[in-house]
């Protein structure tokens, strides 16, 4: 009797502690490589360099899961981006600048609260061609793409086929301000099928502005001005090959402007296609084009990317890709965004090409 009574107490206590398991993982990317621009400045001189997360964001992490019994699950995520040419943070400002959120989890999806990436993130890994890389992809004319939200509330569930999201930021880059709800604030939702081959997705954002002041005092950048954001994409599979087609919508009201546009309260579309191709197991190709048509002017950029990778193992590859991007009637579109701070500003109207290749590590 008295083994009997030790034996259920003994599967008692492992039952417990079955629902107290838990796990946290270190992971990260270091991706890093040698970079070629034409046309980088005003004079037309040529640009060589080293970057960094070319293909990924160079990036560590920690990713936590805590087993809280019936299906429930407690869950985080910590991480942080740094640059791998020199050593430094991604961002002075944010030890956790990619990503510092924490929620539940269960069969009907997960929700999460902090720092964390938009819809528009989401729905670019899966419906850009290039997965939103660094050099090359759709944020470099389209940077919301690649954006994240502070202060978010985010869920994501998964029924079968069907995926739902949505987002609701309070405000980015700051904080949560009496008597100005809509200040920085950005909501979004989003659904995506997949079937075999077959996947479509959906998505709608909206952004307001964060009120800033300059030295005076005085009111510059009201939280008035917003941005309205449309997209649907689509993608099919067959035998090595993958072929990509999307459409994203942007309008600015109330004086918001839209990044490569020419002036404020106008609206852009943006067109993208593209192709995978996996040669073997270890070799793939990846093509692209997009066209950003800017509504009442005729200054519309065209941007084209190749790339090719090569993995040595499951955790190591090396990779090349090529940019080449057509302005014209004014359009100042670089192969890496419109003027961006990365010192390659192009000059209205002239073409650019950019080619990088490099090595990237997962752990």
């Amino acid at each position: 009797m008295k083994m009997k009574l030790f034996a259920a107490a003994v599967a008692a206590l492992a039952a417990g502690g079955a629902y107290a398991q838990s796990s946290v993982t270190l992971y990260g990317v270091v991706d890093a490589g040698l970079s070629y621009n034409n046309k980088a400045n005003a004079a037309g001189d040529n640009l060589y360099r080293m970057t960094s997360g070319n293909q990924s964001g160079s990036r560590w992490g920690l990713r936590g899961v805590e087993d809280l019994g019936g299906g429930l699950k407690g869950i985080f995520v910590l991480e942080s981006g740094f640059n791998t040419d020199t050593g430094s943070a991604g961002d002075s400002n944010r030890l956790f600048n990619r990503g510092a959120y924490v929620g539940l989890q269960n069969q009907w999806g997960a929700i999460t609260l902090g720092r964390q990436q938009t819809l528009m993130y989401d729905f670019g890994l899966i419906y850009d061609p290039m997965a939103i890389s660094t050099r090359y992809s759709i944020t470099s004319t389209a940077a919301e793409f690649a954006s994240r939200a502070d202060n978010a509330v985010k869920y994501v569930g998964t029924f079968g086929g069907l995926t739902a999201s949505a987002l609701y930021s309070f405000t980015n880059n700051g904080q949560e301000t009496a008597g100005k709800f809509s200040n920085g604030r950005e909501y979004s939702a989003a659904l995506s099928y997949a079937a075999g081959p077959f996947s479509i997705g959906a998505l709608y954002d909206q952004s307001n502005a964060v009120d800033t002041n300059n030295a005076a005092g005085v009111q510059t950048v009201s939280g008035t001005q917003l941005t309205r954001r449309a997209a649907i994409a689509g993608t099919y599979a067959f035998g090595p090959a993958k072929v990509y087609a999307g459409y994203r919508y942007a309008h600015g009201f109330n004086g918001a402007t839209i990044t490569g546009a020419p002036t404020a309260n106008s609206a852009s579309n943006l067109y993208w296609a593209g192709l995978g191709y996996q040669l073997t197991p270890a070799f793939s190709l990846t093509g692209s084009v997009y066209y950003h048509d800017f509504r009442n002017t005729s200054a519309d950029p065209w941007q084209f990317v190749a790339t090719a990778d090569y993995a040595l193992s499951k955790r190591t590859d090396l990779y090349t890709s090529l940019s080449y991007v057509k302005n014209k009637n004014g359009s100042s579109l670089g192969v890496d965004g419109f003027n961006t701070s990365s010192a390659i500003n192009v000059q209205p109207g002239a073409n650019q090409f950019g080619a990088t290749v490099g090595v990237r590590h997962k752990f």
